[in-house]
């Protein structure tokens, strides 16, 4: 069984990438269903929008140092750069000869972008999901993490790869979402209706993981909770309550309903309080292996295996396809 994941590098991951993806990703490193583990780095996802090629390449090896510093074991995962594997790219044309202008534009993230943009809107913005067909594709990804804002784009990729099979005969695995239980959707700390990100433009919403540690204190402390007092579990009702509920729950491994009990005679101040100390016990030596990591040779030699190693699954996966539509010569 084969798990893949890519993220876009924003160079930093906020708490809510890692306590809903990372964090699982090295519990799953040590389980023995999988046979492969894959992790790329989106950076050809990330030029959809302008970007600063200084920029881009510091937040490529920032986020791989933030990957390692996490948890994640080089002997037990492959970690690349997306754009390294030149078959992503050109799989994803295959999958957008093969997709339909209608169901680009049915995604709801291409509609929620396209209302933000100010300038004009990158045909990149529109396609970009048939991209990330191809990144699952070329793999025969069995479980791909999806977030519940991602989960249409998992189901664009199952159709694509079903409308190939049909069309060509069998030659996509078929794709099924891997979503955790707890802590897959870390909310805002300003508006806990909407998810916790770090493209918001209130800085105090979310909370990155190269954080500074009082910053992180501040943030928790100012959240928003509600005027009742009273610490419960209850997303609809008590928001707020129920997000940091959440965050300690995912930081000290304890179920929510046994620190609903704990917390049942105590007031929002110490509640936060104590969440605030979880999660910078949970994130401080996340930081000091990333300051040792950030400047080490570690981060090519493991992008350079990584690479190597991806190229070689890629490019049989793209033969076979160029076989099958009758691209080239025969292979």
């Amino acid at each position: 069984m084969r798990f893949l994941s890519g993220i876009q590098p924003s160079g930093n991951i906020t708490l809510g990438n890692y306590l809903g993806a990372v964090k699982n990703f090295v519990k799953l490193q040590n389980e023995n269903q999988f046979t492969d583990f894959l992790i790329f780095i989106a950076d050809l996802h990330a030029i959809t929008v302008p970007q600063d090629k200084t920029a881009l390449r510091k937040n490529i090896r920032s986020l791989v140092a933030l990957y390692l510093a996490c948890g994640l074991d080089p002997n037990k995962v492959h970690i690349f750069i997306q754009s390294e594997v030149p078959a992503h790219a050109e799989l994803g044309w295959v999958m957008q000869c093969n997709g339909y202008i209608g169901e680009l534009e049915r995604m709801t993230q291409y509609k929620d972008k396209k209302e933000k943009m100010v300038g004009g809107v990158s045909v990149g913005l529109l396609t970009y999901p048939s991209l990330m067909a191809a990144d699952i594709l070329l793999y025969d990804a069995d479980l791909v993490p999806t977030g519940i804002d991602q989960k249409q784009h998992l189901e664009l990729t199952r159709d694509l790869a079903m409308r190939f099979n049909s069309k060509y005969g069998e030659t996509f695995n078929i794709p099924s979402p891997y979503i955790p239980k707890e802590g897959s959707k870390i909310m805002s700390l300003v508006d806990p209706t909407k998810k916790m990100s770090k493209s918001d433009s209130n800085p105090k919403a979310y909370i990155a993981l190269l954080d500074d540690l009082n910053s992180i204190r501040k943030k928790i402390k100012s959240a928003i909770t509600d005027s009742d007092g009273t610490i419960k579990y209850d997303v609809e009702n008590k928001p707020g309550v129920s997000n940091l509920l959440t965050i300690l729950s995912c930081v000290s491994g304890k179920p929510i309903d046994e620190l609903v009990n704990l917390y049942q005679d105590s007031n929002y101040q110490k509640f936060k309080e104590d969440v605030a100390e979880a999660v910078i016990k949970e994130i401080e030596p996340i930081q000091q292996k990333y300051n040792e990591l950030i400047n080490s040779n570690v981060i090519d030699e493991v992008l350079d295996q990584g690479r190597d190693y991806a190229n070689y699954l890629a490019n049989k996966k793209l033969n076979k396809v160029y076989n099958k539509i009758g691209l080239g010569r025969k292979r």
